[in-house]
């Protein structure tokens, strides 16, 4: 932690409330929760205006601890069997809790862009490295606060922690009475089959695993391009009505391959997760907590991508998510059970020819009002490796420019500006279509 720039007043540990209503046992690990164990923790800040609800750091705790009695595997370790495969120990510990100051100002911050800086200001450090969880409530010198967290990957996806922080405030806000959903925690819903099979028409949908790799004299960087709602607008009508993410995802890999100045006939690969919750329901309930995701990809010539109309492209993405059925998800449990654990940790660049996006669009990032507010910024804290984006939703639903998209791109120094001027170009473009159409 940047010890200059923010004071550490205190540290502990918040254990479930009451401790009888989290069991204690060894929490099974699916195959889509060990495919992401090497990710390590995931850093993540929530910056709030106003930091009245969290003037009083026992109510935070308090409500942290009813929250973790529902949510308890936060509250326990990852630990590794004598067979080599990881489970949580779910003990009832406790999450890392820290409390900070800073003499710094909302202006003086940008909490948008990922950074070693931000992360190393407002996520505390995770130690030990089997912690499941570690928050930072830190109060800014302009009466703002921040929220920083770092959860384990292995543990819960995004839209689990979500829920979870959505808890939170409301035990916070509103006492043991507060009205929440309470989340499924049978792994088991996601096993492999035995044996594993995996589908031969799921393979060319299915992301393999991508090496990633350290390349001297190609440095990483993370920039933020804003879409803004009407910039929306015209771009899915130029994409034929497609999604919001299919439309960006196809305007961004356009733009990073072109930036990257692909030979037209090398093959240029774009993956995402795709959340089972959201397209097979009948496999894991929307209140179900770990990693629902499984990594679906689209593939064509990087000429094609180029020059075909934005609709095709966005087609070739909708076309993989629209294949995404109880068998392709059972292939890929089937396939990640097969590949097994990798340890691993992730650290460089995906090859030029991949890109990888990750959308929190329309997850309830913002619904964590502890009792002043949502707040007013959710975002990544630490930068993420090259050839990874994330799409976000620029702000809370009532704010006034509801609607943007925050795109968070990390890809090689040396190709960013070229990357957002053609990002722009081709949304100028799509609103000028769009006025003439009109």
């Amino acid at each position: 932690m940047e010890s200059s720039k923010v004071q550490v007043i205190e540290s502990s540990f918040v254990a479930p409330t009451p401790s009888e209503a989290a069991p204690t046992k060894e929490l099974w690990l699916s195959p889509l929760d060990l495919e992401l164990f090497n990710r390590g923790h995931t850093p993540v800040v929530f910056f709030y205006r106003s930091g009245v609800a969290f003037s009083d750091a026992d109510r935070i705790k308090e409500g942290m601890a009813m929250a973790l009695a529902a949510f308890y595997p936060l509250a326990g370790r990852l630990d590794v069997n004598g067979d080599g495969r990881a489970h949580i120990s779910c003990n009832g510990v406790g999450a890392l809790f820290v409390v900070a100051r800073s003499d710094l100002k909302s202006d003086d911050l940008d909490f948008t862009k990922p950074s070693p800086e931000l992360r190393g200001m407002f996520v505390p450090r995770v130690e030990p490295s089997s912690l499941t969880l570690a928050v930072q409530v830190t109060s800014l010198k302009c009466g703002g606060v921040v929220l920083g967290m770092a959860f384990h990957h292995a543990i819960a996806d995004a839209s689990s922690i979500f829920h979870f922080m959505k808890t939170w405030s409301a035990f916070t806000r509103d006492g043991e009475g507060a009205p929440v959903e309470l989340p499924c925690h049978d792994h088991t819903l996601l096993r492999a089959r035995s044996p594993p099979v995996v589908h031969p028409a799921a393979i060319p949908v299915l992301c393999p695993r991508v090496a990633v790799s350290k390349t001297p004299g190609r440095p990483a960087a993370t920039e933020v391009f804003t879409i803004f709602k009407d910039q929306l607008v015209a771009l899915r009508r130029l994409c034929g009505g497609a999604s919001a993410f299919c439309s960006v995802s196809a305007l961004v890999w356009r733009c990073t391959s072109a930036a990257r100045r692909l030979p037209p006939d090398a093959e240029t690969r774009l993956s995402f997760p795709a959340d089972v919750r959201r397209r097979v329901k009948s496999l894991a309930p929307d209140c179900y907590f770990g990693n629902a995701l499984v990594f679906l990809c689209a593939a064509a010539a990087a000429g094609d991508i180029a020059s075909e109309a934005l609709a095709s492209v966005a087609g070739r993405i909708g076309g993989a998510i629209a294949r995404m059925d109880a068998e392709l998800v059972r292939s890929a449990i089937d396939y990640s059970e097969l590949a097994g654990m990798d340890t691993r940790p992730m650290r460089g660049s995906m090859p030029e020819t991949e890109l990888r996006i990750s959308s929190w669009l329309g997850m309830p990032a913002y619904d964590a009002d502890f009792g002043s507010g949502d707040p007013q910024v959710v975002s990544l804290a630490g930068p993420a490796r090259g050839g990874m984006v994330y799409l976000m939703d620029d702000g809370p639903r009532d704010q006034g420019d509801a609607g943007a998209v925050r795109v968070v791109m990390s890809m090689e120094a040396a190709n960013m500006e070229e990357f957002g001027r053609l990002l722009y170009a081709n949304i100028a473009e799509a609103s000028k279509k769009l006025a003439l159409d009109n």
